[in-house]
């Protein structure tokens, strides 16, 4: 109290702390943004040195918010919008080197074949797109309806970058174009073929152990394979998740919760004894689950496929007004009781409809008149009542209703669901009964395919949750293993998690704008404190999830640019020991024939036919471009040189060399190339003019 007191003697001296505080973070908002540092105005890309605008582009991603809602999480709406950016940016470059501009008649000519021409402001009064009334519609939007022609403003430029990327691409793809010549070659890939005898010396032959390589002959390769190993800027973790989940206490307790409100309660006084009628006895269901329950009274009739699946079984064997549970559904625990049950209360059947003009929803194609209708429906009654009849059959090839494609099958419904005359038939008739009957849609042939009870239950449920005293608990463990984590050398990690049964889980190669982490799920938090400058290689920080914490520890931090050799070893020690084997099995079988070859290296002679360079694939031995288009090389007869293939060397022999067909003229396969090779354009040339960009990504420092 002496405190209070104290403080409110000083109240004014407190509101100008307050103040100046408050001013302060102001003033300091001027000059930063998002409390990183960044600039406002500043860029969060360049692009061949063009700066994207962090402010224009925080405007789009807003935008796309608003477009995407909550299918999409903040990082990836912020690596679309991003996607999107550069794209316009590494294009616009283009068009405006090329000259590339769109006019007023070529937006309208793009309108024209675009979904804008199916807004009906933009149509003549036969459904037409007019360009007359198209104009008239923005002029008359731009002086009576400025919101919608703000929107439309929006909407055009997206039109004209549409417009310009189409034309640009079509240059391109008018010289994309494939000549006779090629056309001739690519048929003659696909058409000569070879036969062959060959053997192969696997590269498993030799052991793996017997090849030694040292670091500095992994650094040579990758030097020389540069393009190979290139590498992102990113990070290794690994981390401890601990899971707030409901304890063995906590389940109990719910479960018990549960069944103290089954019986009724009595509570006896001095002159009275009073008593609370509970779930078994209750005279309003719907206001005691409204009290006790996690879930509402469903006054709905259910079919058992309805019922959970973990209690569908006993559900429908109970008696009205029978009690089953407490059972545990998902992360609930549930007491149901039968409240009632109507025996044959879902039918399931099938028909076959015959409608005619005028009749309720018919289709405007069918002529036919509801006399023709009738006649037709009786002549195949006789047909469905055969006791060989296959009435699915029927259904299809006759039937004018929507489920003709399923047999006519209409699944299960309940009473009052389809027209009374329908209705009434298959809910008084015996299952396997057919007849006709008549209602507004038409003529309809009836089958009663199953009968099956409906039930109304009532379910008192409460979910399993975790009590206050096991989130503490689970707190404290996270806790105890961050300091002890923390006060130990960093290679024990895994030690002190192991000491105490936890399970240490890695997640390597994380990139600088990633979101979701294998086990962890949706957690940018621990990315971004991964690449934070600050943090070093062995710190360990605790995060709190919405489902418990993590404990983490960055491993490892990898550099933009060229792999080391440690990193490089798992791709590039397998590249080297095959360029080893290779030369160890060539040198060791020079000069030898293929019958010597085979002989000498425990393996077989084998043969494949109809080899093509289309497809360069020899089976048993796998895909070998190399072996194949050398066997192409040879004469009739001839045996190759010892050929260093995928899997292993070859020797190949081409027993047999069948040329393609001959043909007159190869326009069909320079039309295949053609559009082949326009189908590619787009991808291929952005692809292009992405590699080719210099582009300087800092999207890590605003988000």
């Amino acid at each position: 109290m002496a405190i209070l007191g104290n403080i409110r003697k000083r109240t004014t001296v407190l509101i100008l702390i307050i103040g100046l505080a408050l001013f302060a973070f102001v003033i300091s908002g001027i000059f930063t943004a998002d409390g990183g540092g960044a600039k406002i105005g500043s860029a969060v890309a360049e692009i061949n040195g063009e700066d994207l605008s962090i402010d224009e582009f925080r405007q789009k991603v807003e935008q796309a918010s608003r477009r995407y809602g909550a299918n999409f999480s903040s990082t990836q709406l912020v690596n679309t919008v991003y996607d999107q950016e550069v794209r316009s940016a590494l294009l616009n470059q283009q068009f405006e080197d090329l000259g590339i501009a769109i006019e007023s008649d070529q937006i309208v000519e793009f309108v024209k074949t675009s979904g804008y021409a199916q807004i009906p402001d933009f149509q003549d009064e036969n459904g037409i797109f007019n360009a007359e009334i198209f104009k008239s519609s923005i002029a008359d939007w731009k002086v009576n309806d400025p919101l919608r022609y703000d929107a439309w403003l929006e909407d055009e430029k997206n039109i004209m970058q549409a417009a310009k990327e189409q034309l640009y691409f079509n240059l391109v793809k008018a010289g994309a174009g494939a000549t006779l010549n090629e056309g001739e070659f690519d048929y003659n890939l696909t058409n000569n073929k070879v036969d062959v005898q060959y053997v192969r010396v696997p590269y498993t032959s030799i052991a793996d152990s017997t090849i030694q390589v040292s670091k500095q002959e992994i650094e040579a390769y990758v030097k020389e394979h540069k393009e190979d190993f290139k590498q992102d800027k990113s990070r290794d973790v690994r981390f401890v998740f601990f899971e707030e989940k409901p304890s063995f206490e906590d389940e109990t307790a719910v479960r018990n919760s549960i069944l103290e409100l089954v019986e009724d309660k009595i509570d006896k006084g001095t002159d009275t004894t009073y008593i609370e009628k509970r779930f078994k006895n209750t005279d309003d269901m719907a206001a005691f689950l409204d009290r006790n329950s996690d879930s509402k009274y469903d006054t709905i009739f259910r079919a058992k496929k309805e019922l959970p699946a973990v209690a569908a079984d006993s559900l429908m064997s109970l008696n009205v007004d029978g009690i089953y549970g407490p059972y545990r559904d998902g992360n609930f625990f549930k007491l149901s009781k039968m409240v009632s049950r109507k025996p044959n209360g879902s039918v399931k059947a099938s028909h076959i409809l015959f409608t005619y003009e005028g009749a309720t929803r018919a289709n405007p194609e069918i002529k036919r008149t509801k006399e023709e209708a009738e006649e037709e429906a009786k002549k195949i009654l006789v047909e469905a009542k055969k006791e060989d009849a296959v009435f699915a059959n029927l259904a299809r090839d006759n039937s004018d209703g929507p489920s003709a494609p399923r047999g006519g099958d209409l699944g299960y419904f309940q009473e009052g669901i389809m027209a009374d005359e329908f209705n009434d038939f298959c809910f008084g008739n015996a299952v396997g009964e057919v007849g006709l009957v008549e209602t507004e849609f038409g003529f309809h042939i009836i089958r009663v395919d199953d009968k099956e009870d409906i039930v109304k239950i009532a379910t008192l449920s409460r979910e399993v949750e975790s009590s206050e005293e096991t989130i503490n608990t689970l707190f404290t463990e996270a806790t105890k293993f961050e300091m002890a984590s923390i006060d130990a050398e960093a290679n024990q990690f895994s030690d002190i998690a192991k000491e105490s049964e936890f399970t240490v889980r890695p997640v390597n190669k994380i990139k600088e704008m990633d979101e979701n982490l294998p086990g962890l799920g949706s957690q940018r938090a621990v990315v971004q404190w991964a690449f934070n400058d600050d943090t070093k290689v062995g710190a360990i920080k605790r995060f709190d999830l919405a489902n418990g914490y993590a404990v983490v520890q960055l491993t490892k931090k990898y550099k933009e640019g060229l792999m080391s050799s440690e990193d490089a070893s798992a791709t590039a020690l397998p590249k080297i020991r095959k360029e080893r084997k290779a030369a160890q099995i060539i040198d060791a079988n020079k000069g030898k024939s293929l019958e010597d070859l085979a002989s000498s290296n425990n393996v077989t002679v084998s043969t494949a036919s109809a080899l093509t360079m289309k497809s360069p694939t020899i089976p048993g031995a796998g895909r070998e471009p190399f072996v194949v288009g050398n066997a192409f090389t040879l004469e009739e007869g001839a045996t190759s040189n010892l050929l260093k293939g995928e899997t292993g060397v070859f020797m190949v022999k081409a027993t047999k060399k069948i040329p393609a067909a001959e043909l007159q003229n190869f326009s069909t396969y320079a039309k295949t190339l053609s559009t082949s090779n326009a189908n590619r354009v787009n991808s291929a040339v952005y692809n292009a003019l992405k590699e080719g960009a210099e582009i300087e990504d800092k999207r890590a420092t605003f988000y």
